[in-house]
């Protein structure tokens, strides 16, 4: 009985979310004695999940699953849960998971815990901690049901490397016109630039930039340090950025290591959507901003003064160290 992990792709190449659910599951598995099976939809270099603990990549080339759809999906990760005979199914918790892995557990019976931040702490019992109250705390949750299905928080468990061989077979799952019934027509996404679920730093910005003439200071900070751009929810209403950039709890969660936050107050919703970041660091100009109350690093100051001056300094240490 492997556990079975579902690995994200796009455009043929593996999402960093891939390789951290992967070495979640390597890391269950050596738990259960037991090996790992990953099922990946439509991409290259499968062999490339062997380098953290994958032996087997059940791999589906089909022209009408290059778009996400989660009911076909789900379909076809059930039938893969039933021919590995697997008890245990580890997942990431992107917004496609989340959609997709309800219909997967309904549909089996199983027990489902997304937003899980830990190797399991015991077996058998099988119990994992996870967030709750909008990131706000942790519970420890026992699975009881037969089948486990572990959604892991992005940036939680961390990308480890377990060196194996992964033997890559074709895997064909039946579907039908019914799991076709809802499709995407388009899709917009950001293109040319690191995006805000697979950014290890996430540079954001608020109303406090007055307008969006003013928001190539934030771009031009991303692009030194390699980060994502985002923004607060009144930026993305007042049509200053789109709203594929607003993070927070009524956006897109960010779980980045490093997250800049630059003339954002920090509303309740925005400070939970927020929250699973590892460093929060806050440039505002009124001391009694709420974000400084959760931030590990404050600036009190403008940001037409303080970023120019960060963005020098970061320009030079590169220089200097590269």
């Amino acid at each position: 009985m492997p556990v079975l992990v579902y690995t994200e792709s796009e455009n043929g190449k593996f999402k960093k979310n891939a390789f951290e659910v992967a070495s979640y599951a390597a890391s269950v598995a050596k738990q259960l004695d037991t090996t790992v099976t990953a099922i990946s939809f439509n991409a290259a270099e499968n062999e490339s999940l062997g380098a953290y603990g994958v032996s087997k990549v059940l791999n589906i080339e089909n022209d009408t699953l290059k778009i996400f759809n989660a009911k076909a999906y789900a379909n076809a990760i059930c039938q893969a849960v039933s021919k590995e005979n697997a008890n245990v199914v580890v997942v990431s918790s992107s917004t496609d998971t989340k959609f997709l892995t309800p219909l997967v557990a309904g549909k089996l019976g199983a027990g489902y815990v997304p937003n899980v931040v830990e190797g399991p702490e015991s077996i058998a019992p099988f119990i994992v901690k996870r967030t709750a109250f909008s990131n706000k705390g942790f519970a420890k949750t026992q699975i009881n049901a037969d089948l486990k299905i572990i959604g892991v928080s992005n940036n939680s468990f961390g990308v480890i490397e377990n060196p194996t061989t992964a033997t890559v077979e074709s895997y064909n799952p039946t579907l039908s016109e019914s799991d076709f019934s809802t499709k995407s027509i388009e899709i917009d996404k950001v293109v040319g630039k690191a995006t805000i679920a697979d950014a290890d730093i996430v540079v954001s910005g608020g109303r406090g930039l007055k307008g969006p003439e003013n928001w190539n200071m934030i771009e031009e900070l991303a692009a030194v340090l390699g980060a994502a751009t985002a923004c607060s929810k009144p930026v993305s209403d007042l049509g200053w950025r789109p709203h594929g950039e607003h993070v927070g709890q009524t956006g897109k969660p960010v779980a980045s290591n490093l997250y800049i936050a630059i003339g954002i107050s920090g509303a309740i919703q925005h400070l939970a959507g927020v929250s699973s970041s590892k460093v929060k660091v806050v440039i505002n100009t009124d001391p009694e901003a709420p974000f400084f109350k959760v931030a590990d690093y404050g600036i009190v100051g403008d940001a037409f003064e303080v970023i120019p001056q960060l963005i020098e300094k970061l320009k030079e240490f590169k220089a200097q160290n590269a």
